[in-house]
């Protein structure tokens, strides 16, 4: 039985994957790992002595106070790529590792598909196989716009239908969002909560921290030029923000641009005969 840890400032990797195949399409690739070397990346998560858990375990294990096991580690996939189907879960099943997939349910093959999936995508079966698997089924919106760019009849939509769909697929209502591109601000996580998820992850390139609070957990991105040095790095939490300089750098700036696309936004909705 894994130890427990009661520290209520415990740091914890929360890696964040999307596609994983042999050879992705070019609007994944960057953000893909080969089949390889994610087999690999379990392997030194097991070597290592961590204990990978889920994410609605983590956050209701800090909300309550309980204590987590010793060394945790959560394993994340966005968007719903097929690869996580068949290529993560057989080396995730050697370990008997749990893991959270998020999945855009208008990017699923299926009754819903939007067609705006960015390579082969999950179908509805394999999201089953993968709960059945132990693999937690999370919300990541149902059409992955930027959400924060989304009035707000919108927004609600986009977190309501992507939750009811869920639950009419699985029979189990979703209890943890993934924010698309992982950005939000505080409209978008006071709707996350008030359409009834529990928590919520980010990006954020830094380790999880209980004062983060629920709706703003942060992730670290496991891409496909993350090597085994940076790998081990990441799971133990060392040279975080070193590693992900250049990225903190890129991310202030988008947020500064962001702030300013909604308040143009907000200006045209105030000006007499704005339209478009």
């Amino acid at each position: 039985m894994a130890e427990e840890v009661h520290e209520a400032d415990t740091r914890v990797p929360i890696l964040m994957y999307h596609a994983v195949a042999a050879d992705p399409g070019d609007a994944t690739r960057a953000l893909s790992v080969a089949p390889d070397a994610f087999a690999e990346q379990m392997a030194a998560i097991a070597d290592r002595g961590l204990t990978p858990v889920g994410t609605a375990d983590l956050a209701a294990a800090w909300r309550s106070g309980r204590p987590l096991p010793k060394r945790p580690v959560l394993i994340t996939f966005d968007d719903g790529y097929e690869g996580v189907h068949r290529h993560a879960l057989p080396a995730l099943a050697k370990h008997g590792f749990p893991a959270t997939l998020f999945v855009s349910t208008g990017w699923l093959r299926g009754p819903y598909d939007t067609g705006g999936g960015l390579d082969t995508m999950l179908d509805w079966d394999q999201v089953r196989e993968l709960a059945a698997a132990g693999v937690e089924i999370g919300g990541h919106s149902h059409t992955h716009p930027q959400l924060d760019q989304l009035d707000e009849e919108r927004l609600r939509f986009e977190l309501i239908h992507c939750k009811e769909i869920v639950a009419d697929q699985l029979g189990a209502v979703p209890a943890s969002f993934a924010y698309p591109y992982g950005y939000s601000d505080r409209r978008v996580r006071r709707a996350v909560r008030e359409t009834g998820y529990a928590q919520a992850l980010a990006v954020g390139n830094g380790l999880a921290r209980r004062a983060q609070g629920p709706y703003a957990l942060r992730r670290v991105t496991v891409r496909r030029s993350t090597g085994p040095d940076e790998f081990a790095r990441l799971i133990e939490g060392r040279a975080i923000a070193r590693t992900f300089a250049r990225d903190r750098v890129l991310t202030k700036g988008y947020a500064v641009l962001r702030g300013t696309r909604r308040a143009r936004g907000r200006l045209r909705e105030r000006m007499p005969g704005a339209g478009g």
